[in-house]
């Protein structure tokens, strides 16, 4: 670390220390009835500030439990754009007509060296997940980081690891776990309802696809470099995959190996992860991945013989349980059961085992003060992403997969085993520091 980018950090630290310092001695009756005061909230800064990014902040602010101090983007325009609208936020509800209190890095390592973060909102691309949330670990940083956990079955267990290791808090954005008709869903299910499970069927996108793209002129304001990071195929700029925050269509990265997991992960790391929850996996996995076709999908197998098939995708993203007695489908706001008079079935808070959260993001800031784990956990991430990471090395190799869950190895296939991880640019590289 060079000397000026260390006097930069503690003076960085010390404006916002004053800015905190200053705000606080605002008496607490002052504030408001229901207002938190600054003492007791979470200061959070965000790396990422795209459409993400921008999504996850409103519902982090209206828990009026934390204060953003700093966001952090490769893009200028998107890392300003997210600065003016959260100064925005706090000027109207301190009735003020200007409020500066978060401060923009273009390199989000000067937002993990300010002490006075507590926490970090992860909203980058997949692809920078592992790196960025190793680091976060290792600066002391609690984490929240988007969905899918990871690009590949290493980064998810370096992230696991460095998160033990540095005794963090950390939440995987999988809100779908906070939602009332999945964890209805899962109860259901494990209660016994619908008898013996026998089959799970998640109906997501495919695998990602090979880079395809031209090069572009870069757009004035983004770091290209920074943007493609850990990758050491520098693909050349292209706005399909970084497009400006106006643009009406979301970036289209994760439909490149390089950067993302296609269907598989964008979806499938929320349905899948239902899947695994319903069947009490959250700290294991399938046995086997069977591949047959493109078009007629994956059969993975449990060691208990439940076998979870990955369909192509038709209609909206849904996952269904499918056993002795009846079933159980589920997608956002719908939940159908037959028995149909076991659809609106009542479970006490806790029953089987189903951890109850009504608020994805109140209940990571409540983890954080409890040091409890949150409902979807960094391993309960890197589960569910290591399902939909098996499912394209399935797709990208076409053959079938034996996977240890234990020690999280694939039998006999080196190839496939080479894929579990990925070659990094040596300043980023998690997998081999």
């Amino acid at each position: 670390m060079t000397k000026e980018l260390d006097h930069l950090k503690r003076r960085e630290f010390l404006k916002a220390g004053a800015v905190l310092a200053a705000f606080s001695i605002v008496p607490r009756h002052v504030l408001g009835k229901g207002y938190t005061a600054p003492s007791d909230r979470h200061t959070l800064g965000f790396i990422g500030c795209g459409r993400k990014g921008n999504g996850l902040r409103t519902p982090f602010l209206n828990t009026g439990k934390v204060q953003i101090v700093a966001a952090s983007d490769a893009y200028a325009s998107k890392q300003k754009h997210f600065l003016e609208a959260t100064d925005q936020w706090y000027a109207e509800k301190n009735n003020k007509g200007s409020y500066k209190s978060v401060t923009g890095y273009s390199d989000f390592r000067e937002l993990l060296a300010r002490k006075d973060i507590d926490a970090v909102v992860i909203a980058s691309p997949d692809h920078w997940h592992g790196s960025m949330a190793v680091l976060a670990a290792n600066a002391g940083k609690d984490i929240y980081c988007e969905k899918p956990l990871s690009l590949t079955v290493k980064e998810g267990r370096a992230m696991v690891d460095a998160t033990r290791k540095n005794n963090r808090v950390f939440q995987t954005g999988s809100m779908q776990r906070s939602a009332q008709e999945f964890r209805q869903a899962v109860q259901l299910v494990r209660s016994g309802v619908i008898g013996k499970v026998q089959k799970v069927v998640v109906n997501v996108g495919g695998p990602p696809k090979a880079w395809d793209l031209t090069s572009e002129p870069l757009v004035d304001g983004l770091d290209w470099n920074a943007w493609v990071g850990p990758n050491v195929n520098k693909r050349p700029f292209n706005h399909v995959v970084a497009p400006p925050l106006d643009a009406d269509f979301w970036p289209k990265w994760r439909d490149y190996d390089e950067f993302g997991g296609g269907g598989m992960t964008d979806w499938g790391a929320h349905m899948f992860d239902i899947a695994q929850w319903g069947l009490d996996m959250d700290s294991s996995g399938p046995v086997e991945v069977v591949y047959s076709e493109p078009d007629q999908g994956l059969v993975y197998k449990y060691a208990n013989g439940v076998e979870m098939v990955h369909q192509p995708m038709s209609g909206s993203n849904f996952c269904q349980f499918i056993g002795s007695d009846g079933t159980v489908w589920v997608s956002r706001g719908k939940l159908k059961v037959t028995p149909e008079t076991m659809q609106n079935k009542e479970f006490e808070s806790g029953a089987f085992g189903v951890y109850d959260s009504q608020n994805h993001y109140l209940d990571f800031l409540k983890a954080i003060e409890t040091r409890k784990p949150p409902i979807c956990d960094v391993e309960t991430g890197h589960r569910t992403a290591t399902i939909c990471n098996l499912g394209n090395i399935a797709y990208k190799l076409k053959r079938s997969l034996r996977w240890d869950p234990l020690q999280e190895i694939i039998a006999k296939d080196p190839e496939a085993t080479r894929l579990l991880g990925r070659k990094m640019d040596p300043e980023w590289d998690i997998l081999n520091s």
